[in-house]
């Protein structure tokens, strides 16, 4: 009788040993899992900040394009650089309003 204890102990001890090493295979499965989803997370992040960088990028550079673009007819009067000024400020301004608008959401 004695062999079939010890036959039985053995298969419990292994048994529980498989289980603990079950658990212990899912507890870093799941831990790899959060650093995985962190890592997704901070890319989209960064994503995020190119994206509205190069936004508001393309806004600037349609702005100026759109400002230095128009050439005057002859014989019409030309634009002070004053104006210019002014129109590049506000258009600098505009954009640096929907960037930080962006990075505060």
């Amino acid at each position: 009788m004695s062999g079939k204890i010890s036959c039985l102990s053995r298969l419990t001890s292994r048994k529980q040993l498989l289980i603990a090493e079950s658990e212990l295979n899912r507890a870093l499965l799941v831990a790899e899992c959060q650093t995985l989803a962190d890592e997704v997370q901070g890319f989209a992040s960064q994503a995020e900040t190119v994206s509205s960088l190069v936004s508001s990028t393309v806004s600037l550079m349609t702005g100026l394009v759109s400002l230095g673009g128009k050439k005057p007819a002859t014989g019409g009067e030309t634009t002070s650089w004053w104006q210019t000024a002014i129109k590049g400020a506000g258009l600098i301004g505009s954009c640096w309003s929907a960037y930080r608008s962006r990075n505060l959401k």
